[in-house]
């Protein structure tokens, strides 16, 4: 197996950033929600996001759309246009259940004179772990000589289903009047107010660029623990309703966060300590201690950072950690050697990507 680089990083957040003040300027008001809100924006965190929407609620965007835009920021400006073989793309959510993602992607690509040939493509599903999947995938593929450029990409629209307009969910009123925490009505207003859309892209070769910075991928590693814990983040085909189980999240989410990271550490022989930065995908600061903890228990000898954009960029799920690092990569020194690890949990049912870089 060859060695494979992320040669180059893009992203695209449509729009201005929204701060919480104007959030319903965009997504419109939902029954009830006004008397939690508050303590919803303080629990998540997140101080500004982005929308691919407009203030009567129309899209600015369609999904692919967003994805094209966060590859075109990544390819190099070459003068000769660069010939990808693979394309590698993941979403929660698209408008289409069929075909994939990469489908159509390759078709506004084509659209937008960035691919006029035909390509190998990879489409991913699920929760944040789908653009996660999407660069293990592209990885694998350029290591393996099936590939020799390869963009891979993570892309959310959440608004779309986030708008007043569209908005659904379940009115569980016993529940809300004995208690609104536990209900199902309150985490779909939760992650009303949590999630928001964004792509980012990385472009994947055999070899580093000499007149930029390239990560070296090390090892990724890909792990499923549905067998340990039952179903907590779904979304029904024909409801289209976006819910989460808060007590299945809160007993799993940690223990099994921890059982990733050793293993991932464990099966490639590495210490948690021999990282400069941790970059890991948080769907809110709530979480932020949970991470804390894990990395002290699994890093005793000194403490590793990490870093994460989610105040000012907002959650974008599978985009979320293309953004992050692209946004790292950009705005913070880095050094040859450094060694980045990327971790990119999953509340669905508990899935796990992590990725180790080496800066080049």
């Amino acid at each position: 197996m060859s060695d494979c680089f992320i040669t180059s990083t893009g992203s695209f957040l449509p729009g201005e950033p929204i701060d919480n003040a104007h959030l319903q300027e965009y997504l419109g008001k939902v029954i009830g929600e006004g008397r939690i809100r508050d303590k919803i924006l303080k629990a998540n965190g997140i101080e500004s996001r982005h929308y691919a929407l407009d203030k009567k609620q129309n899209a600015t965007h369609s999904l692919y759309q967003l994805a094209a835009e966060a590859v075109k920021d990544c390819l190099p400006q070459d003068k000769d246009p660069l010939q990808i073989d693979y394309l590698s793309a993941g979403t929660t959510h698209a408008p289409y259940l069929a075909p994939g993602i990469s489908s159509i992607l390759h078709d506004q690509l084509r659209k937008d004179n960035v691919v006029s040939h035909s390509v190998e493509i990879n489409s991913n599903s699920g929760i944040c772990t789908s653009g996660a999947q999407a660069i293990v995938n592209a990885a694998r593929a350029v290591r393996s000589g099936d590939a020799d450029a390869a963009i891979c990409v993570g892309v959310e629209q959440a608004s779309d289903g986030l708008k007043s307009r569209k908005f659904r969910t379940t009115y569980d009123i016993p529940t809300i009047i004995k208690n609104v925490r536990a209900s199902k009505w309150f985490m779909s207003v939760f992650l009303r107010f949590m999630l928001s859309d964004g792509a980012g892209a990385f472009l994947i070769e055999p070899r580093p660029r000499r007149e930029r910075v390239s990560l070296k991928v090390d090892w990724s590693y890909s792990r499923s623990f549905a067998h340990e814990a039952p179903l907590c983040m779904h979304i029904e085909s024909d409801k289209m309703i976006l819910s989460q189980n808060i007590r299945i999240l809160a007993k799993n989410m940690a223990p099994l966060s921890k059982k990733a990271v050793e293993g991932a550490l464990c099966e490639n022989d590495e210490a948690l300590e021999n990282y400069t930065m941790v970059l890991p995908h948080m769907s809110s600061y709530y979480f932020e201690s949970s991470v804390r903890k894990i990395m002290t228990e699994l890093s005793p000898n000194r403490e590793v950072p990490y870093w994460t954009n989610l105040r000012t960029a907002g959650n974008t799920g599978a985009a979320s950690i293309f953004i992050m690092l692209d946004e790292y990569l950009k705005t913070k020194p880095v050094a040859s050697g450094d060694r980045l690890l990327l971790f990119v949990p999953e509340s669905g049912q508990f899935n796990y990507v992590l990725i180790s870089l080496t800066v080049v």
